[in-house]
């Protein structure tokens, strides 16, 4: 069950409402006190200066001269929003006024990074708030690193998600951006004895100036409980669900501005409260815990993004999470945005919600309880409205990403959920055995139920199901996805299935993130690449200009110093900045390979100290590792304690003084991003084949000039075809490859025994060199890669060697190197998000 408080009397898609125009270069709004139209000017350094005192003064209550950092960056970032705001309440009121079809965005994670440099690019006042501030005698630089970047996401998936509403509101496309205001959200990480330890990411402690709670839209949120199923005057069956316990979800409402375009979407966040948060009686019995019990249970469901689910509490935990931001955000569009005598019959003409994975399927079935339950509508016909407002997007290969809810655990939280979700599923299967009649075997393997090893629902097989378009983020995986993961959908409905490939907004990652290239770019080919990043391709004929490729190494140098300082203060790291960069930063799970990685560097290190390779003619590199394991993920764990030994020890050698170093700075996040992907030289993209859905991060490196090194994997294979093969340095097994040596029959210490430099380099490892000579602290990781290496690591270890020295031999031509850097950049406009975001609206939304 879910209800909401009493509507409010203000309504509205985007923000509250108020009546706004935008007039040449001033703002007018009609305001109810008002005879006429209030006219605030366009900025001027004075007019900023001013504001900025006055939220100094007024809303933090303190002088300038007796300001913290903090009071001065809280006033500065209130009033970069002033003039968002305008712009925010324009394009709720249009949105309104011309009831255009909403992207409902639903996700899980929102990888949203700082947000003051952002908001500041899109505004157009970088300038006049640097000069501003100078006249306040303030460095903006200090007050830029005082953000705390909100910690709403994992890794790809969120970022990915943070860039498509970036580019929607830029294309001026209505959209909503649904998901949880997480009180922590992803741990902040630290060393301890080289291993990973996790702390809370307080990020909300010192205030957030980007927010805007909004009480009057909570949605009360149900779980547990029972069904009663009765029938009514007309004969229909009705059912009603009778909950145990409720919730209060509580809507944060951030400003999601378009680049320069006057555009401002939403990203509407939920945070769950208590019904009743303290009980006074038993407070004053003097059971001070019981009386805050209920607050504390309640507010569990937004406080951590992706609690640990290795337990059952864990689960229930992360199902509760799921239920609760779709519920209310299903909840807020239908009875908080749309019209009161809204047709619910055309809701897709209105809305199309893209499921981003599979966290937020659980959409579908609350939709279709909306549907019967509260509004009354015929099963039919509330199945065929459903059908019409979902999209699906699949991000992974990996069976174990694909989520399976137990149906023990459904039944006990969304009972009437469960009940939906069997009546979806036996009237799908009744397609398929028309379908296919007598094939018993194919509607057991296509059923949404899963029967063993315990019954449970295949949240992937539901989205398919009751999607109107399911797809993949690359091209690779799309194929894949259709022939691996879901053949068996994709032939009942082909059309059904289609690619997006992914994409990163230039804004962030190449007009903020690296303003030297940014700048030489646009002195080259004009600023238009900010928002058509196909306009890169005029940078090619520069790439055989030698003054350019010199203008070009500049800039990366540059970024390699200022890395090189931002390492130094933020972590005790010391790169030699003359070195080749190589990097390599992602999640850490054994699928991306990062132990491929660090054989490398260890075979490198024991040529040298074993004397094979003189130290002299081993290239400069440092190596940059930037990655999270989750929590309960122990192999993973023990990986990043074996990178960060070989750490201590390379770098501690004067052997490879000079020539070997190696870097894993702490708690890698976008703000961290923004400065190392612009200095890279080299990217490392070396999944095995097959398992890798897409990347972004490889985008993210060619668009900002570094080279690839990698397998034909996810959007690599479209990388490596856009940028050409001479540009980027491929190895390893394809896909079908991998699946052949799968099927032979995979035995990693064969290829251990047969290649004797990976002998070396394993026995290295094994001897307990890198940690103090205890063999036991490297034996998880050792005895993995030797006995089990489920990612043929191994097996793809002598290609790697192979490419990383034809690496070398190409990094020996600065001009060379350039030139391939240059044309990777001018290359890679494809991947843009705003290429995604129309191919979106092409292929699925339509909107």
């Amino acid at each position: 069950m879910t209800d909401t408080a009493p509507r409010p009397a203000v309504m509205s898609d985007e923000s509250p409402t108020t009546d706004v125009r935008r007039i040449g270069p001033a703002f007018r709004t009609s305001h109810p006190l008002a005879s006429g139209p209030v006219v605030q000017p366009a900025p001027t350094v004075d007019g900023f200066v001013e504001t900025f005192l006055g939220e100094l003064n007024y809303g933090q209550g303190t002088l300038l001269s007796q300001s913290t950092v903090n009071d001065q960056y809280l006033a500065l970032a209130r009033t970069v929003r002033r003039y968002l705001m305008a712009d925010w309440l324009e394009t709720g009121t249009r949105r309104r006024q011309t009831q255009q079809k909403t992207v409902g965005y639903l996700s899980a994670e929102y990888l949203l990074g700082r947000q003051l440099g952002n908001n500041l690019l899109a505004t157009n006042l970088q300038d006049i708030a640097q000069v501003a501030m100078e006249r306040c005698g303030i460095d903006i630089a200090t007050l830029r690193a005082q953000e705390v970047e909100p910690g709403l996401g994992n890794g790809g998936l969120g970022r990915l998600a943070a860039c498509f509403v970036d580019s929607l509101a830029t294309m001026d496309v209505p959209c909503i951006g649904y998901g949880i205001r997480y009180e922590y959200g992803i741990f902040r990480q630290t060393f301890e004895a080289d291993r990973q330890v996790e702390v809370p990411d307080s990020w909300l402690s010192l205030g957030n100036p980007w927010e805007f709670p909004h009480p009057e839209r909570q949605v009360l949120v149900s779980f547990g409980g029972s069904t009663e199923t009765t029938t009514d005057a007309d004969g229909r069956e009705r059912c009603t669900w009778t909950p145990d316990w409720q919730v209060i979800g509580m809507p944060y409402h951030y400003m999601v501005p378009g680049h320069r375009n006057g555009v401002v979407n939403t990203l509407r966040l939920w945070s769950a409260r208590a019904t009743q948060a303290f009980d006074l009686q038993i407070f004053n019995s003097g059971d001070y815990a019981q009386a805050v019990r209920a607050q504390t249970t309640a507010e569990n469901i937004s406080k951590v993004l992706y609690p640990e689910d290795s337990t059952p509490q864990g689960k229930e935990l992360r199902l509760q999470q799921q239920y609760f931001f779709v519920a209310c955000s299903l909840h807020d569009f239908i009875d908080n945005t749309l019209p009161a005598d809204f047709d619910l019959r055309r809701l897709h003409q209105r809305i199309i919600f893209q499921l981003n994975d599979t966290h937020p399927v659980i959409a579908i079935p609350e939709l279709m309880r909306i549907l019967v339950d509260r509004k009354g509508f015929a099963w039919d016909e509330a199945w065929e409205i459903t059908q019409k407002c979902f999209a699906y997007t699949c991000h992974t290969l990996l069976p174990e990403a694909l989520e399976v809810w137990s149906a023990e655990l459904l039944g006990r939280l969304l009972p009437r959920h469960l009940e939906i979700i069997y009546r979806i599923n036996e009237e799908f299967l009744e397609e398929v055995r028309e379908a296919h009649p007598g094939d018993e075997m194919l509607v057991r393997r296509m059923s949404i139920i899963a029967e063993h090893p315990e019954r449970a629902v295949r949240m992937a097989y539901l989205a398919t199901v009751a999607a109107s378009k399911v797809n993949g983020v690359a091209e690779l995986h799309s194929q894949l996805l259709r022939d691996k993961v879901l053949p068996d959908f994709s032939r009942l409905w082909p059309e059904k299935f289609t690619n997006v490939t992914n994409g990163v907004t230039p804004r962030r990652f190449v007009r903020l993130a690296n303003r030297r290239l940014s700048d030489l770019l646009t002195e080259t080919i004009g600023d238009g690449w900010v928002t058509d990043l196909d306009r890169l391709r005029e940078l090619e004929p520069y790439a055989d200009d030698a003054g350019f490729r010199e203008q070009f190494r500049a800039v990366k140098q540059a970024n390699k110093e200022r890395l090189t300082t931002l390492l130094r203060v933020r972590d005790g790291l010391e790169l030699p900045p003359e070195a080749m960069l190589d990097v390599m930063v992602k999640r850490l799970h054994e699928y991306k390979r990062q132990t491929l990685k660090l054989l490398h560097i260890v075979s490198l290190y024991d040529d040298v100290v074993s004397g094979r390779v003189p130290a002299e003619q081993v290239t400069p590199r440092t190596f940059v590792f930037g990655a999270k394991a989750a929590p309960g993920y122990h192999l993973a764990k023990e990986i990043i304690f074996l990178i960060n030994a070989v750490a201590d020890v390379v770098n501690a050698d004067p052997a490879v003084a000079g020539r070997l170093s190696v870097a894993f700075p702490a708690n890698y996040n976008v703000t961290l991003a923004e400065k190392l992907i612009p200095a890279a030289d080299l990217s490392e993209q070396i999944s095995l084949a097959g398992k890798e859905a897409s990347g972004t991060g490889n985008m993210k490196f060619a668009l900002n000039g570094a080279l690839t090194i990698g397998t034909d994997d996810g959007a690599n294979v479209e990388i490596r075809r856009l940028v050409g093969d001479e540009h980027f340095f491929l190895f390893g097994m394809t896909e079908p490859e991998v699946e052949e040596l799968t099927a032979r029959g995979y035995t990693p210490s064969a290829v251990y025994e047969s290649d004797p430099q990976l002998r070396s380099t394993i026995d290295l490892l094994a001897s307990g060199h890198f940690t103090g000579g205890d063999r036991q602290a490297v034996a998880p990781v050792v005895d993995n890669l030797l006995h089990q290496d489920s990612f043929m690591v191994l097996a793809d270890f002598r290609a790697y060697l192979d490419a990383q020295a034809r690496v070398d031999a190409a990094y020996a031509d600065p001009d060379a190197w350039s030139r391939s850097a240059i044309l990777n950049v001018a290359r890679s406009g494809y991947f843009s998000s705003d290429r995604s975001m129309r191919d979106y609206l092409e292929r699925i939304w339509h909107a």
